[in-house]
């Protein structure tokens, strides 16, 4: 497996540079291709599964944090205050209590429930320069979040249902977690809320990890200072694990920020707040989409998903046109003329590229194509209006294999 740091740089995925900072990697444009395609594809999925989508800042007062916990719990891992106007912003180092927020805007009812507010946004962590590394660990992080209010009653299918998308998304990016951890509090940590409410919620995340047919290791001293979680945990080049993925079910912040709902019996209820990350942070699943492939995305998350190569500079004019159709149907394509080498060199440097189209005389004559896969097939000829449509369809298709 290839470290993602050194084939990050080669393929010109991502960047840094010491006037902006340790730990604040930038995405070059083939970089930003694919996770452009792992917003879109994440955004979809969520829809299909109910969810709304929010923007909320990546800054808050301190008296936000201070409210939800983060600032007596978790004031190490957080960017200091900067004074602003006579108030004191800080960079958030979570998404949740801006969700809780935005919860509480207004009176809820148990007709809205469950609701799922999710968000791709930036959160910000003040990581030690000796455990940065890569994208793998970051101080800026685009995270795909999201919040699910709901009561109690259907907590652990909310859960459960997190772990289903989890599982869909993993295939499709094809990644196999090398387990799955229960994450328990240890008998020394500094944890909020009462002991009732972490065995209630540990229990129901062991009822949705039975519901997904999920087995997993409990762990202690890996949970949330606000509860404990499921954690999808990855491995890297060397070996070291992290988290990709994770649902967290919590009492703790709805209390804090006090939510309720009118249920049917007219009454106020207290919902709980189920926290999940279907692919976890951007940054992260860059890294691992990477090693994993080694630079030969699935073709949906190709940088460049079809390579055209003219043979001479005769047929450069149908290659363009064909680049011009590829585009208009929704496909990342480049044209590798004539004048960037031979034949042969430009479908070697193509190589990573899931499909690779060599356009002769003959190809021109016929308005024909014959696409090369990237595993060694070449499929027969057909009509390059047919070819289009098809690499489109299959450009789409949120699965890791060619064909």
């Amino acid at each position: 497996m290839p470290d993602h740091r050194k084939l990050g740089r080669e393929l010109e995925l991502f960047g840094s540079d010491p006037l902006i900072g340790a730990g604040l990697p930038y995405w070059l444009p083939a970089g930003a291709a694919v996770r452009h395609a792992l917003e879109e594809y994440v955004h979809a999925i969520e829809r299909r599964a109910g969810y709304q989508h929010v923007h909320s800042p990546a800054l808050g007062k301190r008296e936000l944090y201070e409210l939800s916990g983060h600032w007596s719990h978790y004031r190490d891992d957080m960017f200091p205050p900067m004074p602003v106007g006579g108030e004191e912003l800080v960079l958030r180092p979570s998404l949740c209590p801006h969700h809780a927020l935005i919860y509480r805007s207004r009176g809820r009812s148990y007709r809205e429930l469950p609701l799922r507010l999710a968000e791709l946004g930036g959160m910000y962590r003040s990581e030690p320069s000796g455990v940065l590394g890569g994208m793998t660990r970051v101080r800026s992080i685009q995270l795909n979040d999201a919040h699910v209010f709901c009561p109690v009653s259907s907590a652990a299918e909310e859960a459960a249902a997190a772990l289903a998308l989890i599982r869909s998304a993993h295939a499709a990016m094809g990644i196999e977690p090398v387990r799955v951890r229960l994450s328990l509090p240890d008998a020394g940590g500094k944890y909020a809320g009462a002991p009732p409410d972490w065995e209630r919620s540990a229990a129901l995340l062991v009822e949705a990890l039975s519901a997904a047919g999920l087995s997993h290791e409990a762990e202690e001293g890996e949970a949330a200072f606000y509860g404990p979680k499921v954690d999808v945990q990855i491995a890297d080049a060397a070996g070291r694990e992290s988290t990709l993925s994770t649902v967290q079910i919590d009492f703790h912040q709805p209390a804090r920020f006090d939510l309720g709902y009118v249920g049917a019996d007219g009454g106020r209820h207290r919902p709980v707040m189920v926290h999940r990350s279907i692919i976890g942070s951007l940054e992260r699943a860059v890294a691992q989409l990477i090693e994993v492939h080694g630079g030969a995305f699935p073709p949906w998350l190709a940088p460049v998903q079809v390579v055209l190569v003219p043979v001479g500079p005769e047929q450069d004019a149908f290659a363009r046109g064909l680049a011009a159709r590829c585009l208009d149907a929704g496909l990342r394509v480049s044209v590798a003329g004539a004048d960037e080498g031979s034949v042969g060199a430009r479908i070697h440097a193509a190589r990573l590229a899931p499909y690779v189209v060599v356009a002769g005389a003959r190809e021109v004559a016929a308005d024909a194509v014959a696409l090369r896969l990237r595993d060694g097939r070449q499929l027969e000829p057909m009509p390059s209006a047919e070819a289009v449509s098809r690499l489109s369809a299959r450009a789409s298709a949120y699965v890791p294999d060619l064909w």
